[in-house]
Formats: structure tokens, C-alpha cells, sequence
């Protein structure tokens, strides 16, 4: 607590907050499942839950009727299909979601956005194009082309 004094002699207690720690909400959320920074996946991913992925990926994310949170430390090769997607970190590969996607300012995106919903924080990094649908977002919405995507050794 600080003292704050004022010249008409009347004094102010004023208690300092501790900076938050989690400024932009990348604490996964209760029930998710956590993949964390450490890991490195090659192959297809899929299943019946919320994830967060904060490690590396190389292949496709499927989660159909969940959401996926792409922590700041991911570094993301795939096609993502899912309901729900939050990015933090790297991705380089196309977003599909039937329901909203968000891109977090230290968020890096290459590929395309096919979704009902965006939103786009200030000093996020997107190359590609956005498909926003009203209808059916994502499943019937297919990308032109889709080309391997391999991942290269951390420096």
C-alpha cells in the first residue's frame, strides 16, 4: 500500500496491483486438453475435446465440435478444422472453423480463413485470404489447393 498526499493535506491510501499475468486469456480452459511447448506432433490430430497446443505440429487438426486454443510458444504446420480457434503463436496452413476465430497480437498466420466470425487484434500478423460465411462456415468451404508442409529444426 502507498500513501498518496494531496496539497489540501488530505492523504490516500492507494494499494498497487500486481501486474496480471494473463493479460490475453492463454490459460487453457478447464476440461482442455494441454499439449505443451516441449512437444513436437507429426501426423493427424483429432478428437471429442477442447485443446490447447502450445508445441509444434506438422499435419492436420480436426476437431469438429470443439475449440483450439494455438498457444504463443506453437509453431503450426496443418489445416485446422475446428468450431472455435484462438492463435497465439505461428501458424502456417488454412483455418476452418464453423464458428469464430480469433487472432491474438503476437499471433503470426499463413493461409486461409474460412469462418463465420473474425476477430483480429492489433499487431497481428495474417498473410492470405479471409472467407467469412453466414451459412455452414468451414465444411462446405474447401481451399484451392493444399500443399505438404514440413517443419524445420528449432535454431
Amino acid at each position: 500500500m502507498e500513501h498518496v498526499g494531496y496539497s489540501s493535506g488530505k492523504v490516500q491510501i492507494v494499494q498497487k496491483l500486481s501486474p496480471r499475468r494473463d493479460d490475453y486469456g492463454m490459460k487453457p480452459s478447464e476440461g482442455s486438453t494441454v499439449i505443451g511447448k516441449s512437444v513436437t506432433i507429426r501426423g493427424e490430430l483429432s478428437g471429442n475435446e477442447d485443446l490447447y497446443l502450445d508445441g509444434d505440429m506438422e499435419g492436420t487438426i480436426t476437431l469438429t465440435d470443439n475449440a483450439l486454443t494455438i498457444g504463443p510458444n506453437a509453431r503450426i504446420l496443418a489445416n485446422i478444422h475446428v468450431k472455435d480457434l484462438v492463435v497465439f503463436g505461428n501458424v502456417k496452413g488454412d483455418l476452418h472453423a464453423t464458428g469464430k476465430v480469433e487472432i491474438r497480437g503476437s499471433a503470426v498466420v499463413d493461409g486461409d480463413i474460412y469462418s463465420r466470425r473474425l476477430s483480429i487484434e492489433e499487431n497481428a500478423s495474417i498473410r492470405g485470404k479471409v472467407n467469412l460465411s453466414q451459412g455452414e462456415s468451414g465444411t462446405g468451404v474447401t481451399s484451392p489447393q493444399q500443399e505438404t508442409l514440413l517443419l524445420e529444426p528449432k535454431a
